[in-house]
């Protein structure tokens, strides 16, 4: 939940004084950071103590995703990041969502290890985005969100895939029964 109030806080930071101001992308990436960082502890403290559940499947990617949606929205609405790249992630971050809403009569599908390394090249891609890096650096954060894009895209795929395969065998079951 933390995550979800640090998103206004985040957006505030990252539009602050028309959004180019590098002490406020500083502050703006302090944010962003820590709520990143919340997801992984929250995570690994779920594992930890046996605390995972269906709730927290369904809810940790939809912080995961306020977050994401926010930093690419603001990052485009201030030009520096196409709006295709945001498209393409917005896109498959809400097809991703609706489809485990789908099947979650049949089952949860919880984040794969495919979608977990997603989400971590395209948090470091949009840290790269909303720090004040020295121009020359900026290949290097247009070629980690192409990664990052790649990932989005083979990922969802994926999880259509495992979708349709928890639904059907679902439906066997009910059928079966």
């Amino acid at each position: 939940m933390s995550r979800l109030v640090l998103v206004p806080v985040f957006l505030y930071f990252l539009f602050a004084e028309d959004g180019h101001q590098s002490w406020w992308r500083l502050w703006a990436f302090g944010v962003f950071a820590l709520a990143s960082v919340t997801d992984h502890v929250d995570g690994n403290l779920a594992r930890k103590h046996g605390l995972i559940t269906d709730f927290g499947k369904i809810a940790d990617p939809i912080a995961d995703k306020a977050l994401t949606g926010a930093a690419l929205v603001g990052l485009s609405l201030l030009g520096e990041l196409p709006w295709w790249v945001t498209i393409v992630i917005a896109v498959r971050e809400v097809g991703v969502t609706l489809l485990r809403f789908w099947v979650i009569r049949h089952g949860v599908i919880p984040a794969s290890r495919g979608g977990k390394a997603k989400t971590l090249v395209q948090i470091v891609a949009i840290g790269l985005y909303i720090l004040p890096l020295p121009a020359w650096l900026d290949v290097v954060a247009v070629v980690t969100m192409g990664a990052a894009v790649v990932l989005t895209v083979v990922t969802g795929v994926d999880y259509v895939v495992r979708a349709i395969r928890l639904r059907a065998r679902g439906k066997r079951a009910v059928a079966g029964a």
